[in-house]
């Protein structure tokens, strides 16, 4: 267990480096200026990274050059409507330009009627879990159930990767906007098949799914390695997955 838990600790200082952004969909939230920019940046990369990077890279950046930079005024004006058109073409795999321009449509309403993503989760959320539960439950509420899941029954995978992202501090890959409300201690990992795969490698975990149960346990087991912040160890299970894969 000990040698485990150095190999975290080994893989986690070797990976959680500026190196790291540019392969990453969190480069995206450091290519904007402005803290209402970076989040909601980040929320939208969240959103589309699923599948091949190199696929889902262009339509981030797509929204990115769109945008000119000022992706929050974008979304709050409205101006996306011209850009990813209400229509049936598809924009990314399962999400056509209607989907997009729906999810986009219940973006704009939470950013006006709270003024911010942060104002939103700041009125609604006061851990890492509560968090996840508000965001899926405003996007459930106006049939968004393709990109944001409906409830918290999945690991809500982008969800708690935005979050991550958010929240922690002190790191040169997330930006730590909100960790003066939500403690980084109670963030859930960020957990999808691959992540299922390299736990289960390491002995960290028993089942295959994807499920929020299961991204908790894998949570608490990396709170064991890293007590102050959980989510080191998502960096650690990508570098053992680089070198082992």
């Amino acid at each position: 267990m000990n040698d485990i838990n150095s190999l975290l600790i080994e893989y986690a200082g070797r990976y959680e480096t500026p190196d790291f952004l540019p392969a990453d969909p969190s480069w995206f939230m450091h290519k904007v200026n402005g803290r209402q920019n970076q989040e909601t940046m980040a929320f939208i990369a969240s959103c589309l990274s699923y599948g091949s990077r190199r696929q889902f890279f262009p339509k981030i950046q797509y929204i990115l050059d769109c945008s000119k930079g000022e992706v929050y005024e974008w979304v709050r004006s409205g101006n996306f409507d011209s850009d990813i058109p209400d229509d049936a073409q598809c924009y990314y795999r399962l999400y056509t330009r209607h989907t997009m321009n729906k999810f986009l449509h219940a973006l704009q309403d939470m950013i006006c009627k709270h003024g911010s993503i942060e104002n939103f989760v700041r009125s609604n959320a006061s851990d890492g879990y509560s968090a996840v539960e508000a965001i899926c439950r405003f996007f459930a509420s106006r049939g968004i159930e393709v990109i944001i899941p409906k409830d918290t029954r999945s690991a809500c995978k982008r969800v708690c990767m935005f979050l991550r992202w958010m929240v922690r501090d002190d790191s040169p890959v997330d930006l730590g906007l909100w960790s003066d409300f939500i403690d980084k201690r109670t963030l859930i990992m960020p957990m999808d098949t691959h992540v299922v795969q390299q736990a289960c490698r390491l002995g960290l975990l028993n089942g295959r799914q994807a499920t929020m149960a299961s991204a908790r346990r894998l949570t608490a087991r990396m709170a064991e390695v890293f007590p102050d912040d959980p989510l080191k160890g998502d960096f650690a299970l990508f570098g053992y997955g680089v070198n082992n894969d």
